[in-house]
């Protein structure tokens, strides 16, 4: 995994909402267990109406309507949209299985309120080109002149900073926990 500290693009505004894994990346396209190569199937059924891939190649930032990720558990969808090259959603809200996809998978779903949302598909509006920039250190994404904070899960952060998922995290600390292991007072905790 790599590490995610910042990250500067231009966005694919879909003010969509509940969008489900299924529209993000249809059923018949999950015979694999294979990352690559999923990105050409990404919103497929939406093609040629609400998603042009010639436009939005490049763009790293999608920012999508209240309940993104919605509906099956299919972690296809978090590879789908990496895959394609984001590396980073914004929405109010998320289905949970989704949600925790991501942050497995070193892709960074932000959290913000509904209007905080629209005030940037607003000036995305007005200016397609905008670049957001999403700053996990300080928590924030900034969309010139908008600037708002977001929450994350102190473990989920270092790991997403440290470009770690769970396993690798506490591989991290494997001489501490042999350490430990070898110590006379771990063979005391009964």
């Amino acid at each position: 995994m790599r590490k995610f500290i910042k990250l500067a693009s231009t966005c694919l505004s879909m003010p969509t909402e509940n969008i489900d894994t299924d529209q993000i990346i249809p059923a018949r396209f999950l015979k694999t267990t294979e990352r690559k190569g999923l990105g050409k199937y990404l919103f497929y059924n939406w093609r040629g109406k609400h998603f042009d891939e010639s436009i939005h190649r490049g763009k790293k930032i999608l920012i999508a309507g209240n309940n993104f990720g919605c509906g099956s558990s299919r972690e296809h969808a978090v590879w789908a949209l990496m895959d394609f090259g984001f590396e980073a959603v914004i929405s109010s809200s998320y289905g949970d299985i989704f949600y925790n996809n991501s942050l497995k998978n070193g892709f960074l779903p932000v959290i913000l309120k509904a209007g905080e949302i629209q005030k940037i598909f607003n000036l995305i509006e007005q200016n397609p080109k905008v670049n957001l920039t999403i700053d996990l250190q300080k928590q924030t994404v900034v969309a010139y002149p908008l600037l708002f904070s977001f929450p994350i899960d102190s473990f989920r952060k270092n790991c997403l900073l440290k470009g770690v998922d769970e396993l690798g995290y506490i591989l991290s600390y494997e001489k501490e926990i042999t350490r430990y292991e070898l110590s006379p007072q771990s063979l005391n905790i009964l």
